[in-house]
């Protein structure tokens, strides 16, 4: 008997339909032997319609009100799915996030768990029920309900994974897997059927939306198996694992785009000790997260600073900046909301050299023009006009080999020259094309 936690997104649990789909895959994987765990998002864009809600009687409303209302969506589809292993004689039970154990700092919108105690859960499991707990929700130090931002339903499920030491977590969703790019930016992109817990990370963080980048941190740090499936096929997904030898012969896993950025520059800033500090201290202090960050080189002792924040972060940024510009005896302060970060991650970079070479010249002849560039031993990200965002990441991905077509073609090329004999050419020339249907497939 295995123990199986199982998180199902908003699209996997968007309606009546979904649910009992759902279900009968709860049913089956529970009638296999196994002990399970269920997280659930809100069923299909509850949570952007509640938000929306909240906006019409209130432009910025208070933040614990808004925990208060996200949380219930979480709530209902537990509830829902409950009520819908019922009618399959499942026996199962939902939970809030509060009464399944998981404690959380006291942030709202974007708390982080602490701790989780999961004897109710043990409990219900060991009496042969099917917990279904509400995803991306806890209860701080105030006993207030607190939510972990968006996405956090992946945090939950792999948090309560590495509590009940669960033999593997499950990521449901409505893609197969993990792909070398969005599937519907990138006609050619394909899935992956393995992935290293710091190159999912990168990718979740660079705008990949596939996973948050919280929950694959979670999974390396205590170490959770965990795979990206289809909610709606039952084929294997993409395992997100530790490194191995064989990783870093592929130089560039994925490709993300990120068009939730926005920038800010400080103009004619002096050049001095201390104002780069005073500037992060106050993003800091706001809770804002800091992407990238570029200083231009000082001229007459002055100099310019920006930095990339979230979109729905930037209310935030300028209230917490703003009082600087004349404190720091700034010239001006900029904001662009036009633009978008495209990164690309692969392990095999650390012992492959050229790749930002390839990336910039590709991107130029594409005259899509470079305005911010970061790296990390295994991810470059350039910041771009956002309207280039889907065309860089569809030249690079060709650019790169990763489109499928060419990645069948070059080894039935390498083949065809080692054979002699006219009879020995016809049996192999068949064998490939066969294997590539099934890559596709």
């Amino acid at each position: 008997m295995g123990l199986y936690v199982q998180k199902y997104g908003g699209s996997s649990v968007a309606d009546a339909v979904c649910m009992r789909r759902v279900a009968r895959r709860i049913r089956d994987t529970q009638a296999a032997g196994n002990q399970v765990v269920v997280v659930v998002s809100a069923m299909g864009d509850t949570t952007d319609e509640l938000i929306a809600l909240a906006k019409q009687v209130n432009p910025e409303p208070n933040e614990r009100e808004m925990d208060s209302l996200m949380a219930t969506g979480e709530m209902a589809s537990s509830a829902i799915l409950t009520m819908a292993l019922h009618a399959l004689g499942v026996k199962a039970i939902s939970m809030t996030g509060h009464q399944a154990g998981i404690r959380v700092d006291g942030t709202h919108l974007k708390a982080k768990i602490q701790t989780i105690d999961p004897k109710r859960i043990r409990r219900h499991l060991n009496q042969g029920y099917v917990v279904v707990v509400a995803g991306f929700q806890g209860t701080n130090p105030r006993h207030d309900i607190a939510t972990l931002g968006r996405g956090g339903s992946d945090t939950t499920a792999v948090a309560l994974a590495a509590a009940l030491k669960a033999d593997r977590c499950q990521i449901l969703k409505d893609v197969d897997g993990v792909f070398t790019a969005n599937p519907r930016v990138v006609t050619g992109a394909h899935k992956l059927t393995a992935i290293t817990y710091d190159e999912m990370l990168e990718l979740a963080s660079c705008g990949a939306e596939v996973l948050q980048s919280r929950a694959v941190e979670f999974a390396k740090n205590y170490g959770v198996v965990l795979e990206v499936v289809s909610s709606f096929h039952r084929k294997p997904g993409t395992l997100v694992q530790e490194e191995t030898k064989d990783m870093e012969k592929i130089i560039i896993r994925g490709i993300a785009a990120d068009k939730n950025q926005a920038k800010a520059t400080l103009l004619g800033v002096p050049d001095t000790p201390g104002v780069a500090a005073r500037i992060f201290k106050a993003c800091a202090g706001a809770n804002v997260n800091v992407d990238m960050i570029v200083q231009n080189v000082s001229a007459e002792g002055i100099t310019d600073i920006s930095f990339t924040v979230p979109k729905d972060e930037l209310a935030r940024t300028k209230r917490a900046i703003e009082p600087l510009v004349k404190q720091v005896r700034a010239s001006g302060l900029h904001y662009d909301e036009d633009i978008a970060k495209v990164s690309l991650v692969g392990v095999g970079m650390k012992s492959h050299s050229g790749v930002a070479f390839k990336m910039f010249d590709e991107l130029a002849r594409n005259k899509i023009n470079i305005e911010m560039i970061s790296t990390s031993e295994i991810k470059i990200s350039v910041a771009i006009r956002a309207k280039h965002a889907d065309r860089a990441v569809r030249v690079l991905h060709r650019a790169f080999g990763m489109d499928k077509g060419k990645a069948k073609a070059k080894p039935a090329a390498k083949k065809a020259p080692a054979k002699k004999s006219a009879a020995k050419k016809t049996t192999p020339k068949k064998a490939p094309a066969k294997k590539a249907a099934a890559k596709t497939e």
